[in-house]
């Protein structure tokens, strides 16, 4: 093709071309006129077409190199004069390219189709060709057909996506049609469940992001402190996550969490409610699904505070969640508090997690529990959640706690939002029924706390949901991990069958819920007030004498109050004299200091006019000297002329014409 071909006559001999079954040759015309250097001086108008039909043929032929290599440069043509047209084209070539899987996909459904019906004799036996074929091969032919028909469609698909997105990236007047790709990409691996692919292009989005730092210096770099660019990736971000969410790869969720949660410490202004209820409720599920029972009850905590906060939930909703949200921070294992031996790489691990969650500090189970009942959570769940607060946290019977909470826990494996809580309940159960028997026992039979548990079994025997069996090996096994944790210490007795504690009330081993510090506070607190009453009883006072002590106790306390509050007029006063002294003082310099720069710098005004007025006066006089000096030469000249014309002068034609000639005149 000639170098200087017009755009028009090009796709004229590509359509002949393709008219005549020359697909490839079509192709070909059309690359090479993309490397003419007339091509980036062509208008668009005329381009855009041409690479439609560029791309419409790469799409039929599968060349998605050639595709790339093509878009690439139309980009660098069209960044700067039509972000439009290079939308349109990124568009359509996606668009060709679902058009054919979906055409794949329809083939082979008929091709499947034809093969389960194109039987001629269905009484018929099975031919020894027919049985051999069917062990070798299985019952896979519609796998065959799909590896056949759609899989190479398939992937270039996902080929054309990372083209176009590796076409629009990092430019900012492309941003928004970027964002837009990336999201269809998204429902593309959730459609078609390519989770391998979802993987590459989470990758794929990171590498990019991380990369506009490295090309801030370019034009169109990307700006991410612009609030719109940034909601964007924002946005973007958002359908990661659902997508990780919903093909279960927990994992890359929580990558997309960091992700998310690092653009939200660039944004400059709160994110919207809706995204961080919808941040905080996925982060619940993958905390959920890790085992991270703390940080489970913390998401859930945060979510319903920003779901109170915006509003629009019934009642029932609102009791659903705040249900949710105690029976979360219940189903806590107890021994989980803040260690301060705890191992380095543990630390980390929790402020990691604890920054997710927008904490200044790490969650306990008991901070989460009181965080809850002072938002009234307790009073908005349902019956059978503060049933389960009440036995739990309040009237805890070690006795009869199994045979009391177990019709609640049978109640709560009906519904399917509580049940996956059930077995984390149960290790609570045990721990707090093992805590209090080793403050009131020194030791107990194996047999007598599986009787104690045995409720338990039966409604575990009941449920539909598949649950754990206490029995011998269990309980043991449940009592040396609590051993090896260091909330409990006991010694199990293999030939007795029973379980010793070794409970030190002043010793520094940590238990379950209660530290020795405040269990010993509490007995010496209940030995007080126990006293105290017996006290009462066995001498009581006089009414009179007790009440001449309260008026007094009570007078010398209204002095106090009253000298107290005469302490504190007198400071407000002192304090707000001060206030009035300082803004006086600080006016004062306020004025003194716009005086000095207004003196400054009317000065400095009458130094800039006064050099002003100078430089015009020297260069008029400049002006008046030069038009003098004009004017002699221009009277030399005429002189010179009149001389000549005259005769009396005779000068050379070539010394005349020299300006040395009316310079000697002058």
């Amino acid at each position: 093709m000639a170098p200087f071909t017009k755009p028009e006559t090009v796709l004229k001999q590509a359509e002949g071309l393709i008219s005549v079954g020359q697909t490839h040759a079509a192709l070909q015309s059309l690359t090479e006129m993309f490397s003419s250097k007339r091509f980036r001086n062509t208008a668009l108008s005329s381009l855009e077409p041409i690479m439609l039909r560029f791309i419409q043929l790469c799409v039929d032929l599968r060349k998605g190199r050639t595709a790339k290599d093509g878009l690439m440069q139309y980009k660098n043509i069209a960044q700067n004069s039509s972000v439009q047209s290079i939308e349109n084209v990124i568009k359509y070539f996606i668009q060709l390219a679902d058009a054919k899987v979906t055409e794949a996909q329809e083939k082979a459904n008929k091709a499947v189709a034809l093969l389960t019906t194109d039987i001629d004799d269905l009484e018929a036996s099975e031919t020894p060709e027919s049985i051999l074929l069917g062990a070798v091969s299985g019952d896979q032919s519609k796998d065959r057909t799909d590896r056949a028909l759609v899989t190479p469609w398939l992937k270039f698909l996902w080929e054309a996506y990372r083209t176009a997105l590796e076409t629009l990236k990092n430019n900012n007047r492309l941003e928004t049609i970027y964002q837009q790709i990336a999201q269809q990409a998204f429902k593309f691996c959730l459609k078609h469940v390519r989770k391998v692919e979802f993987r590459r292009l989470c990758e794929t989005l990171r590498l990019h992001l991380s990369n506009v730092a490295k090309y801030q210096g370019q034009a169109h770099s990307i700006n991410l402190s612009d609030p719109d660019t940034l909601q964007h990736h924002l946005d973007t971000r958002f359908a990661q996550l659902n997508t990780s969410v919903e093909l279960e790869l927990w994992q890359e969720a929580f990558r997309s969490v960091e992700d998310i949660h690092n653009l939200l410490n660039l944004a400059k202004k709160a994110p919207r409610p809706a995204m961080m209820a919808n941040y905080y409720e996925k982060l619940a599920k993958i905390f959920l699904t890790s085992g991270s029972a703390l940080f489970h009850a913390a998401a859930w905590s945060r979510y319903f505070a920003v779901i109170r906060a915006m509003g629009g939930k019934t009642d029932e909703e609102l009791s659903k969640l705040a249900g949710l949200v105690l029976v979360s921070a219940l189903a806590v294992p107890v021994g989980i508090e803040q260690d301060e031996n705890a191992p380095e790489e543990t630390k980390g691990r929790n402020a990691r997690l604890t920054s997710l969650l927008g904490l200044t500090k790490t969650p306990t189970r008991a901070t989460l529990l009181k965080d809850a009942l002072s938002r009234n959570t307790l009073k908005a769940s349902p019956p059978a959640i503060q049933q389960l607060h009440q036995i739990l946290e309040v009237t805890f019977h070690p006795l009869t706690i199994c045979s009391t909470i177990a019709p609640v826990l049978q109640n709560l494996s009906s519904d399917p939002t509580y049940s996956p809580y059930l077995p984390l309940l149960h290790k609570v159960l045990l721990s707090r029924l093992f805590n209090q028997l080793s403050q009131v026992y020194s030791g107990v039979k194996i047999s007598h706390v599986l009787e104690l548990v045995a409720p338990l079994n039966a409604q575990s025997s009941t449920a539909t949901t598949a649950t754990i069996v206490y029995d011998h090996a269990h309980i043991e096994a449940f009592v040396m991990a609590c051993a090896q944790r260091g909330e409990l210490r006991l010694r199990v007795d293999h030939a007795q069958g029973s379980i010793s504690f070794e409970s030190d009330g002043f010793s520094t081993a940590s238990f379950s819920s209660t530290s020795p510090t405040t269990l010993i506070r509490t007995r010496l607190t209940r030995l007080a007030n126990a006293l105290e009453t017996s006290l009462s009883y066995l001498s009581p006072a006089e009414p009179q004498k007790a009440a001449e002590a309260q008026q007094a106790q009570f007078e010398t306390l209204l002095k106090a109050v009253n000298d107290e509050r005469s302490r504190l007029a007198l400071h407000r006063t002192l304090v707000s004299r001060r206030s009035e002294l300082l803004t006086e003082l600080t006016v004062r310099k306020e004025k003194e200091e716009a005086s000095r720069k207004a003196e400054q710098a009317r000065k400095e005004k009458e130094e800039e006019s006064r050099r002003q007025a100078e430089l015009a006066k020297r260069r008029e006089r400049e002006r008046i000297e030069r038009e003098l000096e004009n004017m002699r030469i221009d009277e030399t000249k005429k002189l010179a002329q009149t001389l000549i014309e005259k005769g009396t002068l005779k000068v050379d034609v070539e010394v005349r014409n020299s300006p040395r000639y009316f310079f000697d005149l002058c």
